[in-house]
């Protein structure tokens, strides 16, 4: 009866031992593969060598000083442009944020709401990354030297000094991505939007100074503060009217009652 019982014990500890043996490795296995997980996100964010915020510059300055024009003449750039929407390595992500209010940005992916554009960025970065189709040369920042990013951004002092070497390749950057995009063959539209390009970001590049870039202008916006002044002007006009005709009606009855009591006073008065 004791050997029995002795036997039983035994074979309860040594089940005791393989279960919590194997809720061990369970749980090993489990933050093992989470910390895997992890680590390949972290690889995969670090795939992306390509500036989100330069990219974003590259666009609006293609959306303000260029896109306009190729509305107006009807063209349709080719995919093979690296301008083109699908060259853009973030379009997608971008046309995903929902500016809510002034402090707020929702994800257009999964609704989730930040702050800032800038935690929006961040969270396309660690949980959208995934989204993003880095196949191909489609880094939009690549074309900051040509499109002048660091003119809009502000990034470049007015007092450093020019360099020829780096000017010179964006001058040849510029004018590949003018011919890939506007090629003169392809008819009247392309050969007047190709010389435009030359007039907007290519000639600029020089060590002169004597040409600015975005020398044929851009798409014309109303800017924050005149918006807000005509809206003002236009509640205020009405009480200014208002008022100017109370003056004037009071000013009115003033002038009639000043006359009635000079004409009683000339009355004259029985003898």
């Amino acid at each position: 009866m004791k050997n029995t019982t002795s036997t039983n014990l035994f074979i309860s500890i040594l089940f005791l031992l393989l279960f919590s043996s194997s809720a061990q490795k369970n749980q090993d296995s489990e933050i093992f593969a989470a910390s895997r997980t992890l680590r390949q996100e972290e690889e995969h964010a670090h795939e992306v060598h390509c500036s989100r915020e330069r990219s974003r510059a590259a666009w609006k300055i293609n959306e303000q000083y260029l896109m306009s024009f190729v509305e107006k003449e009807r063209y349709e750039i080719s995919s093979k442009c690296r301008l083109h929407p699908d060259n853009d390595l973030f379009r997608d992500q971008e046309r995903h944020k929902i500016h809510l209010d002034i402090n707020e940005w929702q994800c257009g992916y999964c609704k989730k709401s930040f702050r800032a554009e800038k935690f929006l960025d961040q969270h396309f970065d660690n949980r959208h990354y995934n989204l993003l189709n880095v196949s191909g040369s489609k880094c939009l920042a690549d074309l900051c030297g040509a499109l002048h990013c660091d003119a809009v951004m502000n990034t470049q002092s007015s007092k450093k000094k020019c360099n020829p070497a780096a000017t010179a390749r964006n001058h040849h950057l510029c004018e590949g991505l003018d011919n890939s995009c506007f090629p003169t063959n392809q008819g009247p539209s392309a050969r007047r939007l190709n010389e435009l390009f030359l007039h907007q970001f290519c000639h600029s590049h020089t060590c002169s100074g004597k040409q600015k870039p975005f020398s044929r202008g851009g798409q014309k916006q109303v800017h924050v503060f005149y918006l807000a002044i005509s809206i003002l002007t236009l509640m205020l006009l009405p009480i200014f009217y208002v008022i100017l005709y109370l003056h004037q009606r009071e000013m009115r009855t003033g002038t009639q009652e000043l006359r009635r009591i000079q004409k009683v006073g000339q009355k004259k008065k029985p003898s």
